[in-house]
């Protein structure tokens, strides 16, 4: 495989290691699976140091069919030791690669990822971990244009969710002034059927004043034409 920098690898179900592939002896295979142990829940990436070398996983969602056309989910863990002046850039360009071709394999009819023991696909897929242990450490340019792109496109990608949020924030204080400017049409509308009403109250006030007015002047004419009418013997 050339230097040593990818030494080990394995894909696993849970806790039970279906393939591995390695062309380098020590402890740091007994090390990766009592790692592989002890994974935290709340994180699908975790990397431990030790020893000058890299512990790296990464859990994913597993599937496959069942005979009876179930699908059954369970945990695929998937692991790298590197030596440490690899970065993390190496180790997890292959994670992604193992991962990608483990899921073309093995995510679909037959169940055979789901129930197989300890070891049963090291034959069929351990060829495979050599072959993207061998690119990944062949074409460490490449990996990092793509590391390079994906971060690019992380990053656009947070640009336009936060755009999103911001757009959505917007859309949220429209409807408040729209909900307002509701409410003031709404108030408007309610001053001016009150006002109608005052209008009309007052209308009508000003005519019963009138009509008293009116009617104590008829009342005084009348008085005053009484009061005359016998001297002129009307």
């Amino acid at each position: 495989m050339g230097q040593q920098t990818l030494i080990y690898s394995f894909v696993a179900r849970g806790t039970v290691i279906l393939a591995e592939y390695t062309e380098f002896s020590g402890n740091f295979t007994s090390i990766a699976s009592q790692c592989l142990q002890k994974l935290p829940a709340s994180s699908t990436r975790f990397t431990y140091n030790c020893d000058g070398h890299t512990f790296n996983y990464l859990v994913d969602n597993g599937f496959s069919m069942s005979k009876l056309e179930l699908i059954i989910y369970w945990d695929a863990a998937y692991c790298v030791v590197a030596v440490e002046s690899a970065g993390r850039q190496l180790p997890i360009a292959f994670l992604e690669r193992a991962k990608d071709d483990f899921s073309k394999k093995y995510g679909a009819k037959g169940g055979k990822a789901s129930s197989a023991g300890p070891n049963a696909l090291k034959r069929e897929f351990g060829p495979k971990l050599k072959e993207q242990m061998k690119y990944c450490v062949e074409h460490p340019e490449e990996i990092n244009k793509l590391a390079k792109v994906k971060a690019q496109v992380n990053e656009v990608k947070s640009v336009m969710m936060d755009n999103i949020e911001k757009v959505l924030d917007r859309g949220e204080k429209i409807e408040l002034l729209v909900d307002k400017s509701e409410n003031l049409r709404s108030q408007a509308q309610d001053f001016r059927k009150q006002g109608g009403k005052v209008k009309q109250k007052m209308w009508i006030e000003n005519m019963k004043m009138k009509l008293v007015v009116a009617g104590i002047f008829t009342a005084l004419a009348l008085i005053v034409f009484l009061s005359v009418c016998p001297r002129f013997k009307c």
